[in-house]
């Protein structure tokens, strides 16, 4: 689904350059840059100092960084080879929202450019107003703030979108030939998302559906899976988060004498810390203290038809 942020956006003539802005959540480079990332993404608030050495030792086990800039820069150069071969004259920019190069940084270089055409799409298919909203609120700042007068169509959600459903599913296909025979015949598949503080949620608000709903689809299209769905990465707070979580599930299965578990990270498109640790260290090591083998599902990273369904999300708009 896309959402027309100014009524007066006309369709782009065929030799005229136009700007994709992708965004992402942004990661550190060095375990450097690990507190004030975390600074930035707490708002200025500094965190307790066991709690940030824990989150260092979890990037220093990933590799000392954070892959999520290069993954989205990659998956930008794809996209924008692929709009050109739709005939579509497109410069594709990444902006993060919470470490460099950040959104307004983007926003800056497309004004620099000379476009004022701008379809902006956040790299997370699933809505909801304090997570896709907030890169929204950022870019609109960021173009105020600067004074630009772009025309800007905002890619609000594509949590259904057919070439994406596609791509998760092969994703799964191929993790489950990663089990024997005898382990597939009680094979579990749970999908997962990034889980989000209920308070803080407006009612309606439909990140939850639309999560499950795109677990549902991808299950329906790879057929006959026993599947479940629950939350992960809670954050460091005392709220209630959507659940049910991971952990949770990981034990009902083993008491339910499930042996075989493939994780299915729906939620999210790249690699980075949620999944790099979250998934391949902690959760693989609680599934194997539970006597489960638990294997992930690749990212879709910058897949080819992940690239197809950016490309098809862009062109709908420039046709519009």
């Amino acid at each position: 689904m896309v959402e027309n942020a100014r009524t007066d956006m006309k369709p782009a003539a065929t030799n005229e350059k136009f700007a994709v802005l992708l965004m992402a959540y942004g990661g550190p480079s060095s375990i450097g840059e690990v507190e004030p990332y975390v600074m930035d993404v707490r708002g200025g608030r500094p965190l307790a100092p066991a709690l940030l050495e824990e989150i260092k030792e979890r990037y220093r086990k990933i590799g000392g960084r954070s892959p999520l800039l290069q993954i989205t820069q990659r998956q930008a150069m794809a996209l924008e080879a692929e709009l050109l071969a739709r005939g579509l004259r497109a410069q594709v920019f990444v902006g993060m929202r919470h470490w460099f190069p950040y959104v307004r940084d983007a926003v800056q270089a497309i004004a620099s450019a000379g476009i004022r055409r701008v379809v902006a799409i956040c790299m997370a298919p699933q809505f909801s107003s304090i997570s896709i909203g907030a890169y929204f609120s950022q870019y609109d700042a960021a173009v105020k703030k600067l004074g630009g007068d772009f025309e800007t169509r905002y890619v609000r959600e594509w949590y259904s979108q057919n070439e994406l459903i596609r791509a998760f599913a092969n994703k799964v296909s191929d993790g489950i030939s990663r089990f024997s025979p005898q382990e597939r015949s009680d094979l579990a598949v749970l999908f997962t998302a990034h889980s989000l503080p209920q308070s803080r949620l407006e009612p309606g608000d439909p990140y939850d559906r639309q999560q499950r709903e795109t677990a549902e689809r991808v299950a329906k299209r790879v057929g006959n899976l026993n599947w479940s769905f629950a939350y992960q990465s809670q954050g460091y707070t005392n709220d209630s988060w959507l659940g049910p979580r991971v952990e949770d599930k990981l034990r009902e299965y083993a008491q339910a004498g499930v042996r075989s578990v493939l994780v299915v990270p729906t939620g999210f498109i790249c690699d980075h810390v949620e999944i790099l640790y979250d998934v391949d260290i902690a959760f693989r090591e609680l599934a194997s203290s539970l006597g489960l083998h638990l294997e992930r599902s690749q990212s879709l990273n910058d897949d080819p038809l992940l690239i197809k369904a950016l490309a098809s999300l862009v062109t709908a708009q420039m046709k519009d």
